[in-house]
């Protein structure tokens, strides 16, 4: 089984790239998971972005890794040769490596431990989109979507630094195996294109 994971920040174009890729089929031979916040049926029970302490993002990393329990169960029982995900657990690691350098919780050690327990899908490879904050901020505009919205804390551009850091920079590796960064400054179109044209290069 071939796990593939699609990651970057809010509004990068990850959602629609899974669209497309529903459109094209690919969900005839994969299973595709979408992200994490979709697959909890209550948006009171979402962690918040911006967590208020080391506990409450550790907190939040046991909400989402419930989720991703699900999800490898899921991809077991669907025994399709490829599985695609909408973020994955390096999204949760990210995020803690994000708050850490931000607000000193030093927790992402302690996510690491965890997450040597508790089941998981390891992406074979990742698709990192590559956004310039601006045109986030754009396409959040254009969504309609104002910046006193709790989530906003995502576009915050040091959170924004630190997230891409954790997947660029590389000085912790990444759960992933292989990391492949797609620009994705370009329309969604192209975006999804070029997903679709990775993602069919490594599973044919």
């Amino acid at each position: 089984m071939k796990v593939i994971a699609i990651e970057g920040p809010s509004y990068a174009g990850k959602s629609t790239a899974v669209r497309h890729l529903r459109r094209r089929g690919y969900g005839e031979r994969a299973y595709i998971a979408d992200c994490y916040v979709k697959q909890i049926d209550r948006r009171d029970a979402v962690p918040p972005a911006r967590t208020a302490s080391a506990a409450e993002q550790v907190a939040a990393f046991e909400t989402f890794m419930a989720v991703e329990e699900a999800r490898v169960h899921t991809a077991l029982a669907a025994a399709k040769p490829v599985v695609i995900l909408d973020r994955s657990v390096d999204t949760l690691l990210a995020h803690a490596h994000a708050v850490d350098a931000l607000f000193g919780y030093a927790v992402q050690h302690q996510l690491r431990d965890r997450l040597q327990v508790l089941p998981h899908l390891r992406p074979d490879h990742t698709l990192y989109l590559d956004v310039p904050a601006e045109v986030l901020g754009l396409r959040r505009k254009t969504a309609g979507h104002t910046a006193t919205e709790p989530d906003y804390f995502l576009h915050e551009p040091a959170f924004l630094t630190h997230t891409r850091d954790y997947f660029l920079a590389r000085a912790q590796p990444p759960v992933s195996q292989e990391v492949a960064v797609i620009p994705a400054d370009t329309s969604q179109d192209d975006i999804a294109q070029a997903v679709e044209t990775l993602i069919s290069f490594w599973t044919r």
